[in-house]
């Protein structure tokens, strides 16, 4: 009987040995979340007042707070080219809001993650390839995908349908007069698009918990309706908001946002209860800074805080975006970094993450500033951007200058960022030597493109 039980004991230590092994062996989960036009200032842990977001609050009390991170481009398609490809939009392919596809030899993250042994899913708006084309979502390294393909039907929050994979999934919706991609205005509004991205992504959670994945949630919110015009903020409902003495506008838009923050809070709560969480990385940011659009005023909430400009500029405020990261016992608890990033920095730091080969790109991996090693973190020379619709601009960053030339080929004004946080102080008349030293640098990074010219390039 004593040895019966002396066995049992050893077989069951064998096993929790075998189990506890297993589980540090296996690569940790990814999920990177993507809000679409979150201002640097929308969020409780970047300074708002008026908006609660208590779950994104949390992660930044959870986890690590990023005070100088840029989106890849001031508008949605070329931002999400430089998050997948890991190239700067002076390199990049698509880098505008034009319909452009991904073509094959165009590498993106989840083709690194999925050959590194990741299970691969994006919900949400892709913008990088139409229905047909080489730069769809399933072959560009994602094993499943529900959402929007083009970033103009993903305008529309009650659209008639949704993609999952290569298919279309009709909704409830009607939607007179819609547009070729799917584009317009609902006057039948039954699915909500956010609500169906949400739950298909917790979804996948569920379904991969026993094996590594890579979670890429492109949410819509608080992104407007465009074809709404002064009518574009869609929400089903005001959550909290609706006894608010704001503008009705406003109290849709702060209830995109208390959406956005509660669907986050589900994710955690979804990774607690699979027991997922203390082995999955998580990212949080926008695509860039806080939109005018649907009849929202940016200027109400103050959505980009202490930055000059918004959406569609190369000043600060439309290209800094908020950066939260958590991931428990790798990452300090309440701490910040000051590391001047952006979105080309996260092919390379996922795939060290998941122990692939070091991809080819303009990026550098900032995990040691997500894991608080400050002093083993390689710095950026120079952060580099370039915006071709409407008014032309270029921007760089190198240091605390900062320069921008709007239109492209105009004038260079020169800020110094550690003084004028807002930009107002033109300095380039005092500092010569910087003006050149940077136009050198924005000359030597810009590659001409076929499809995108800056002013006077044929």
């Amino acid at each position: 009987m004593l040895r019966r039980l002396l066995l049992g004991l050893l077989f069951a230590g064998i096993a929790l040995m075998t189990t506890a092994a297993a589980a540090q062996a296996r690569k940790p989960n990814i999920i990177f979340i993507l809000a679409d036009d979150l201002g640097y200032g929308d969020l409780g842990c970047y300074g708002q007042k008026q908006i609660q977001t208590p779950n994104l609050d949390r992660m930044a009390k959870e986890g690590r707070r990023f005070t100088q991170f840029y989106a890849g481009s001031t508008v949605c398609a070329p931002s999400r080219c430089a998050l997948m490809t890991g190239r700067h939009i002076g390199h990049a392919l698509i880098r505008g809001n034009a319909k452009q596809n991904l073509g094959p030899a165009d590498l993106t993250i989840a083709e690194i993650l999925k050959g590194s042994g990741y299970r691969t899913g994006l919900f949400g708006k892709w913008g990088l390839g139409h229905e047909g084309s080489t730069g769809t979502p399933n072959r560009k390294g994602f094993d499943e995908f529900f959402g929007y393909l083009d970033q103009t039907h993903a305008h529309n929050y009650w659209p008639t349908f949704l993609h999952r994979n290569e298919t279309r999934v009709p909704l409830r919706n009607v939607v007179p007069n819609e547009g070729p991609v799917g584009q317009g205005v609902a006057t039948v509004k039954v699915d909500y698009s956010h609500d169906l991205i949400a739950g298909e992504a917790l979804k996948f959670v569920e379904s991969n918990k026993d094996r590594p994945f890579f979670l890429y949630l492109a949410v819509t919110l608080p992104h407007a309706n465009n074809e709404g015009r002064d009518r574009g903020i869609e929400v089903p409902d005001l959550d909290q908001y609706g006894s608010r003495d704001w503008p009705e506008n406003e109290k849709l838009f702060a209830s995109s946002v208390a959406r956005l923050d509660r669907d986050i809070g589900r994710v955690r709560e979804r990774l607690r209860a699979l027991n997922l969480d203390s082995n999955t990385l998580i990212l949080f940011t926008s695509d860039n800074g806080p939109h005018r659009e649907g009849g929202h005023n940016p200027d109400f909430f103050d959505s980009n805080g202490p930055l000059r400009g918004i959406k569609r500029d190369l000043y600060e405020g439309g290209i800094r975006v908020p950066m939260l990261a958590v991931w428990p016992g790798k990452i300090p608890t309440g701490s910040q970094s000051d590391h001047q990033g952006a979105f080309w920095d996260v092919m390379p730091t996922l795939a060290e993450v998941a122990g692939a080969p070091k991809p080819q790109s303009d990026g550098i991996s900032f995990l040691p500033s997500l894991t608080g090693k400050p002093s083993e973190q390689k710095p950026h020379e120079f952060l580099y951007g370039e915006f071709y619709e409407g008014r032309s601009s270029r921007a760089i960053r190198s240091g605390n200058w900062k320069a921008v030339c709007t239109p492209a080929n105009g004038p260079v004004q020169l800020f110094d960022l550690a003084t004028d946080l807002s930009e107002t102080k033109d300095v380039a008349a005092g500092h010569p030597d910087v003006v050149r030293r940077l136009t050198m640098l924005m000359d030597r990074e810009h590659t001409p493109s076929d499809r995108w010219k800056l002013p006077g390039e044929r």
